[in-house]
């Protein structure tokens, strides 16, 4: 049985990864997947700020790419004195392959902080159903 330490581990791991030049904000993540997996991922800035990736966006490309097709939970790690939190690009990501009760913990350097469900970062967040006519 996975633990949210795991999760932890593998989010530190990747957050020694990162790839932050400019901001020098560094983020790692990781999921648990529906197979029982980790997948995590760090952010990756480029010069021109927009083509940069979030840890999140990483993560879940490594989750669908080993083939685990949900989150099951997932932990963000930054080194922060506020409370880090998925920006909105990454809760809708995170949406499409999460339900409203999983798990999102909220991680700095020493530890998680705060888990929530997705349902309470994102109450409203769009879905597949919307596309139906």
């Amino acid at each position: 049985m996975t633990m949210v330490s795991d999760l932890f581990a593998a989010a530190q791991k990747a957050f020694g990864k990162a790839y932050a030049p400019y901001s020098k904000f560094c983020v790692g993540a990781a999921i648990l997947g529906d197979d029982g997996k980790i997948y995590n991922g760090c952010n990756v800035e480029n010069v021109s700020y927009p083509c940069g990736t979030c840890a999140e966006a990483g993560a879940i490309a490594a989750m669908i790419a080993g083939g685990s097709k949900s989150i099951s939970e997932i932990l963000i790690l930054a080194d922060s004195r506020e409370l880090i939190k998925p920006c909105g690009a990454c809760l809708q990501r995170i949406a499409e392959f999460a339900g409203n009760d999983t798990l999102i913990h909220l991680a700095n350097l020493t530890g998680v902080q705060q888990t929530l469900k997705l349902s309470d970062l994102m109450p409203l967040a769009f879905a597949a159903q919307e596309l139906s006519r």
